[in-house]
């Protein structure tokens, strides 16, 4: 996988979004370019303002670029099993090879941020370019250069920085208060390393180099040991492991909370104005995450992310919102940043209005989790097991109301896809109130309820005219999310969903297996790629083992074509063949996960609406057998 330096960025100094690579450490994620260049990295935690934003402003953002200083190709990889990034750097001159990690340590994060880069000569002396350029998020900070015995310091708001570098790259720094620039030459031999170091509001310790530069190899080895403690025996393992380090990405360790995205501002399509914050934790991607974490053994990752979310819920009252931030309180109202957005795509929004919405699918979403949850062996504590009590007599109360729905639209319908996530929700309320997990004192309650929702959904949201589940009743329109649904076409009418899923693949599909959200959306924006999972997983639950595999075969071949080492956006654009929208995606990450495990299930003879379907076995030394 060669590429040439002039590839890489447009006229305006953009690089594709299929183009970037990402490393963290459970607290923040930087994503990297293919020509060197750090473009982006919110610090001191996922959710903060960008010490680094060249990827929505390439003209003024700040970056953090090593790169040789003369024409090169480029190659990349992740090491095995870990999230430590390799980049090797071909020129006439030489090779060199770039190393690059968030660092932690194996008993935890550590309590700064520390983004280390080891550069290694392989062969010749290769001339090369090191350039800081601090961020201004927007303007509303100043940084400001002072010179300490331990080596220049940069104020930046609250934030105190450190570029800490070996001797060779020091001799050569000019420094100034917007960062600092260096040319270099590394010989075959050489070792140097340049790494950042971050607090807020606290003082900066001074690692030394040399344990800086351990800390590469002790992160590889966590990420590889945290990998050799999953399971999953189905097929696609390559692409679940990959997917399953992604996740790691978005997985915040102070809470437990889980991101839906490590970006904000990355536009959905081209003309319109969907540029959206998703540095939160969402409901319904947090449970779908877990969902995933679930079936490849992550039990760690797991009771976090779950203690994590019943707790924001019952600080919240018991009551449902669409998204919390990662410290679990309210996520601040949407503003424009002003700056230029990614290839002129405005607004860029800061904050999220979504969370005030109205999303009876979350209902669904969190019951459902809960009933994986114990049915994969856990246990419910009191105070939980009371607050799934109280979902489900809520959403026994609301599910007739009107919502913004799985897409979070300004225009409150029926939405079919939320009904049936309420039938799912009282279907696995009964089942864990049998199972003796929660109060069964309203089963009964519940039982009726989901059967009154059953004859709606069949009675008012099925179109003889178009045979199948519509957006919505009385509408033709239809909604890929409807897909997301197996577990209710399976226990309710599975012809009808098998109709349905037809129905949405003649309209909605695209090349290759993508999947666009729902009718007449493919006017603004591009394919949803965890639709196109969520239509392989539901074929394959659904009876069309084979359809479902291929499916799933194409998918995960389509999505591989870029430079991004593995790591999915939201959106893809089948026409140019470039990923669109906010990245790492957890949907698009976690459908890979969910829909591997359910492929492999049905293929297996095995039925996933009974979790734990699969039986668990190594996930880091087995070999893939697609």
């Amino acid at each position: 996988m060669h590429h040439d330096m002039e590839t890489f960025r447009d006229n305006e100094g953009f690089c594709d979004l299929g183009d970037y690579a990402a490393v963290g450490e459970g607290r923040t994620v930087a994503l990297l370019a293919p020509d060197g260049s750090v473009d982006w990295w919110c610090v001191p935690d996922l959710d903060s303002p960008p010490l680094f934003d060249r990827l929505l402003d390439s003209g003024h953002g700040g970056y953090f670029q090593i790169t040789p200083d003369e024409p090169y190709r480029m190659t990349r990889h992740y090491r095995e099993n870990s999230n430590v990034l390799e980049t090797l750097y071909e020129t006439a001159s030489g090779r060199i090879k770039i190393t690059e990690s968030i660092n932690s340590t194996l008993a935890g994060p550590l309590p700064w941020n520390e983004l280390a880069r080891r550069i290694e000569g392989l062969e010749g002396r290769v001339p090369v370019s090191l350039r800081l350029k601090i961020g201004t998020a927007a303007d509303t900070r100043r940084p400001w250069a002072h010179h300490t015995s331990q080596g220049t310091v940069w104020n930046v708001g609250a934030l105190l920085l450190m570029l800490r570098t070996s001797e060779e790259i020091r001799h050569h720094a000019e420094c100034d208060d917007e960062g600092t620039r260096a040319v270099f030459t590394v010989a075959a031999g050489d070792r140097y390393l340049a790494a950042l170091l971050v607090t807020k509001d606290e003082p900066l310790a001074v690692p030394c180099l040399e344990r800086i530069d351990e800390r590469i190899d002790t992160s590889d080895l966590a990420w590889r040991s945290w990998i050799g403690g999953l399971c999953y025996e189905g097929k696609y393992r390559d692409a679940v492991r990959r997917s399953a380090l992604a996740l790691k990405f978005l997985w915040y360790s102070p809470t437990g909370a889980l991101a839906a995205a490590a970006t904000l501002g990355l536009p959905e399509g081209e003309g319109n104005d969907k540029n959206y914050d998703y540095r939160y934790a969402w409901v319904r991607d947090s449970c779908m995450i877990i969902k995933s974490f679930i079936y490849i053994g992550a039990l760690e990752d797991c009771k976090a992310a779950f203690s994590w979310l019943a707790a924001a819920l019952n600080a919240n009252g018991g009551e449902l919102r669409t998204c919390f931030r990662l410290d679990g309180t309210s996520v601040p109202e949407e503003r424009f940043v002003p700056v230029q957005g990614y290839r002129g795509a405005q607004p860029v929004r800061l904050g999220n209005n979504a969370a005030d919405q109205l999303q009876l699918c979350n209902y669904g979403d969190v019951l459902d989790t809960a009933a994986r949850f114990t049915e994969a062996g856990h246990v419910l504590d009191l105070h939980t097991s009371r607050l799934l009590g109280h979902l489900a007599n809520r959403c026994a109360d609301t599910w007739l109301q009107k919502d913004c729905g799985i897409w979070e639209l300004p225009e409150m319908q029926h939405y079919t896809q939320s009904k049936m996530a309420c039938w799912v929700a009282l279907n696995q309320a009964v089942r864990l109130a049998d199972g003796g997990y929660i109060e069964p004192t309203w089963v009964k309650r519940w039982e009726r309820e989901r059967d009154r929702i059953r004859d709606w959904i069949e009675t008012h949201c099925w179109s003889d005219e178009r045979q199948a589940y519509t957006f919505w009743p009385g509408t033709t329109r239809l909604d890929a999310s409807v897909a997301l649904m197996h577990q209710y076409g399976k226990q309710v009418s599975e012809s009808r969903m098998l109709s349905t899923l037809d129905a949405l693949r003649e309209e909605l599909g695209a090349d290759n297996m993508m999947i666009y959200r729902y009718s007449d959306v493919q006017k603004e924006e591009n394919t949803f790629i965890a639709c196109a999972f969520w239509m392989a997983e539901a074929l394959a639950v659904l009876g069309r083992h084979d359809e479902g595999e291929h499916a799933m075969q194409v998918v995960l071949e389509t999505l591989s074509q870029g430079k991004n080492a593995g790591i999915m956006s939201e959106m893809y654009n089948v026409h140019k063949q470039k990923c669109c929208g906010n990245m790492p995606q957890g949907l698009s990450h976690l459908s890979v996960i969910c829909a591997s495990h359910t492929v492999s299930a049905a293929c297996m003879g095995g039925d996933d609406s009974q979790p734990g379907a699969i039986r668990v076995g190594c996930l880091a030394n087995g070999k893939d057998h697609d």
